[in-house]
This record gives C-alpha cells, structure tokens and sequence, in this order.
C-alpha cells in the first residue's frame, strides 16, 4: 500500500511544475491580453495539431495537462487537443526501452502516434472550424477561487495548481489501489486478441486517467498477450491525466463526454488502420 501511495505522489509531483507553469501562464495573459497577444494565438492555431503531435510523444503526461487547461480557455482548437491526446506517451516508450524492444519498432509506434494526432487534428479543425475568443476567467468561475482578492499572478497561479494537484492525487490514489488488487491483465488478454473486439477493449483500457494503461499495454504486447493494433488503440486513447483535468475544468460537461467518444473512436480507427502496417 505505502509503495502505491508514494508511487502515486511521485507521479503528481512531476506534473505540478507543468500544472504551475500553465496557470501562470493564463494569469499572465488574462491580467496582460492585447488584441496583439489574441491575434499571435490565432496564427499559431493553425500549427496547432503539429506542435501539439511532437511535444505529446515526449515520455510524460504534462503536456496533456497543459492541453486540457488551454483547451478549456479557448486557447487551442479541439482539433490539437485531440492531437495532444492521441501523441502522449505518459510511461510508454520508457517501459519499450526498457524491455530491449528494437529501435524500428518503437519508432513506428512513435511514428503512427504523431501521424494520427497530426492528420486527426486538422480534420477535426477543418469540420469543426468554431470561432473563439480565450475565456480565461472560466477557470476561476468553475473553481470558484475569488482569484480578484489576490494582488498579482503568482498566488492565483499556485492555487490553481495545488488545487488540481490534490484532485488528481485523489482520484489517482484510488485508480491505482484499485488496479492493484484487481488485476486486468489476465481477464482482458483473451478478450484484447481477437480483431475489432481486441481493439476496442484496448482503446477502452487507454480510457483509464492515469498512467496504468501505458504501462499494461506495452507490457501485455512484449510478452504476446495482445496484438499491436489493439496496444496501439489504447496507446492513442491514453492521455494520462489529462483527460481527468478536462473533466475538471472544462465545461460543459457535456462536452466532455463528446470528447471522450471522439477520442475513444480516433483510437480504434488509428489501431485498426494499424493493420495493414503491423509488425
């Protein structure tokens, strides 16, 4: 139990310093916003699912964290949120390297991660082309933080980020001892082998906020337990945490939900597609 615990506050130790950058970020522009800043955000938005595909496959989940919170300001399009999405890699590529997997096959999965997230997220953005102007007030109304008593950027940026460090240690802590006394290896390997229904069970487990799915995926793959269509449909899907901050501070919630359904099926179409070049 202890190692569980200090697995998990290790965890969310590393993602406060991205969760404290955002957040003073965002105070920053809100308390500085010019018609020069908003028009500067505007021209990036159209790079947006590219930058967003290359910094997502770094080995951790902050840049999904960071995606979600700009996401629900309106800083970024949808299009590169699902781009972050389907690129992050949380724990996958250290637990390839560190089982030997050679080099070609670690990068075709780096590399359908970035193509996906590049190709969905502008076909996204080309169907979905909403105009938007950055609402960052919304955070503090749907935290409900009288962020106004405060006199600068430093103190609202801080408790944001405690704020949303200890809502995510919370749910992590109980996922985690969760996934610990119930095992999901054994009882999804026969289901995650067989065509279609292995993809979207895995896509499913990809669904689980936290950094387990890109830990089981990979594993369940290197020893033969499932297929390298069905890992990559959870790999895509998993966005560590990110997802879980979403929820928590974007609204409606009802949207939410929706971009969870499109993000579960970008992932099974990138893993069945993942057929006609599986290894």
């Amino acid at each position: 139990m202890w190692e569980i615990v200090a697995e998990t506050l290790l965890d969310n130790l590393k993602i406060f310093p991205f969760l404290f950058a955002t957040y003073l970020f965002l105070e920053y522009l809100e308390h500085k916003t010019s018609d020069k800043t908003t028009a500067l955000i505007r021209r990036a938005d159209k790079a947006g699912p590219v930058i967003g595909s290359i910094l997502g496959v770094l080995p951790q989940c902050g840049f999904s964290v960071v995606a979600a919170n700009f996401y629900a300001v309106r800083l970024i399009s949808l299009g590169t949120l699902i781009a972050v999405f389907l690129s992050t890699s949380d724990e996958l590529l250290p637990i390839l390297i560190s089982y030997d997997i050679s080099l070609k096959i670690i990068l075709l999965i780096i590399g359908c991660k970035i193509v996906c997230g590049i190709a969905i997220g502008y076909l996204i953005d080309a169907f979905y082309h909403k105009k938007r102007m950055p609402r960052i007030e919304t955070l503090c109304n749907t935290e409900h933080c009288h962020c106004e008593e405060y006199e600068g950027i430093w103190k609202p940026a801080l408790y944001h980020s405690v704020k949303i460090t200890l809502f995510i240690l919370a749910v992590s802590l109980l996922l985690n001892i969760g996934l610990h006394y119930f095992d999901l290896s054994g009882q999804l390997a026969a289901v995650l082998r067989h065509p279609l229904l292995g993809e979207a069970a895995g896509a499913i487990l990809g669904l689980i906020p936290n950094c387990s799915a890109s830990v089981i995926l990979p594993q369940m793959y290197i020893k033969d337990y499932i297929s390298f269509s069905a890992m990559l449909s959870g790999s895509l899907v998993n966005a560590g945490v990110g997802l879980l901050v979403l929820f928590r501070v974007n609204r409606p919630m009802k949207q939410n939900l929706k971009i969870t359904a499109l993000l579960f099926f970008c992932g099974l179409l990138g893993g069945l597609c993942s057929n006609l070049i599986a290894p």
